[in-house]
């Protein structure tokens, strides 16, 4: 649903990275204002939707919040196709974590909307002491790859409204006719049931 005349978008918004990358607790963080040491995992994925009022437009996000288990990945493509945009996320104290990441915006490259917008999100920044990604190899690991690239911190909030109303501001600014990613009622109601309920 794109109705440009007075400016309201809606656009479906997904989170990608390993478990316990800390996608939940950056959702919980940009949408409740919370945050929970001890964040359950995520089976299948879970929905949120946030409304961000800019000068230019008022767009409401539909946020899936993907599983970062391994036997959850098969279902990933089902969330990020026909996207507007996606977050993948990494968590610096593990470089185990930035590998998977690199592994999600390949495959989200190669299947993904093309016009998506795609940012590369170090979380956990107020972890600095056990840092093992570098700031600069996230960054550097982004501009050759075409990302946008930012560290946040779902604990102490760090740059999480900052990542979701830039996402919006370039939403604002692309045309909206050639943003498939904002138009998401062409998936048939069934599906959409079937996809909500996936993995209850």
């Amino acid at each position: 649903m794109a109705r440009t005349g007075n400016k309201r978008l809606q656009a479906k918004l997904v989170l990608l990275g390993d478990m316990g990358a800390g996608k939940t607790s950056l959702v919980l963080r940009f949408v409740k204002g919370q945050f929970s040491e001890y964040q359950e995992s995520t089976i299948g994925a879970a929905f949120f939707t946030q409304v961000l009022s800019l000068n230019e437009a008022t767009v409401k996000f539909d946020i899936w919040d993907t599983a970062g288990q391994e036997r959850y990945h098969s279902l990933a493509p089902m969330y990020y196709r026909g996207a507007a945009a996606a977050i993948v996320i990494y968590d610096i104290t593990s470089m185990e974590s930035f590998a998977r990441a690199k592994k999600w915006v390949q495959q989200v490259q190669r299947h993904a909307n093309p016009s998506l917008i795609m940012f590369l999100v170090a979380n956990k920044a107020d972890l600095g002491a056990e840092r093992k990604v570098a700031n600069e190899e996230g960054e550097e690991y982004a501009k050759e790859n075409g990302l946008s690239f930012l560290e946040t911190s779902a604990k102490t909030a760090q740059n999480v409204n900052e990542l979701f109303y830039e996402i919006a501001k370039r939403l604002a600014k692309a045309n909206p006719s050639r943003q498939t990613g904002i138009k998401l009622h062409s998936i048939p109601q069934e599906t959409r049931r079937r996809s909500l309920f996936c993995c209850v």
